[in-house]
């Protein structure tokens, strides 16, 4: 689920950084969504597995495989209507050089403050509110000069359910010492 997210996070600064016709923005949010919702499906039937066997069993290992790999070819198929949508629209894609470097520039420092705040690793929770402070900053500043506010409300929407995920991870952490 982090790398999906780590993932909407990028579609959602290119669709916000590049003017796209309806009908690309809605197969770019609709794919997003489907990942997420699969992904949600597949951790409710691995831990429906899980509770349904005590010890090792194949049918259920099997089982969880393949709801992970059903994950997966939807994830290449994101891929690929996103590679189809970019190559579609390539001469906006080249006409739109300050557009995406201004993407770049805010926009990788904004996936890594995500990236942060997702990663399961201990830190202080300082850490977890600067790179939130942060991605917050740079979310305004992308929002500036957005080529879709839909794709800069996901990010915005991400950026919070990352935010709420660090937060909740503290305090388990800090319940569980």
């Amino acid at each position: 689920m982090r790398i999906h997210l780590i993932s909407a996070v990028l579609v959602g600064l290119v669709g916000s950084g590049i003017h796209l016709g309806l009908a690309e923005k809605v197969t770019l949010i609709f794919c997003v969504l489907l990942i997420f919702f699969a992904e949600i499906l597949n951790s409710a039937l691995e831990h429906l597995v899980d509770l349904a066997t005590r010890h090792f069993d194949e049918k259920a290992r099997l089982t969880k495989d393949t709801a992970a790999a059903g994950v997966l070819v939807l994830a290449l198929g994101t891929v690929v209507i996103f590679a189809a949508i970019l190559v579609h629209n390539w001469g906006t894609v080249t006409a739109s050089g300050p557009q995406i470097a201004r993407q770049v520039v805010l926009g990788v420092p904004l996936a890594a403050c995500v990236t942060v705040l997702v990663i399961p690793v201990q830190r202080p929770a300082w850490t977890n509110v600067l790179a939130f402070t942060a991605g917050c900053a740079l979310l305004g500043a992308l929002a500036q000069q957005t080529a879709s506010s839909v794709f800069t409300a996901m990010d915005a929407g991400l950026l919070v359910v990352a935010g709420a995920s660090a937060r909740e991870r503290s305090r388990l952490t800090r319940h569980a010492s």
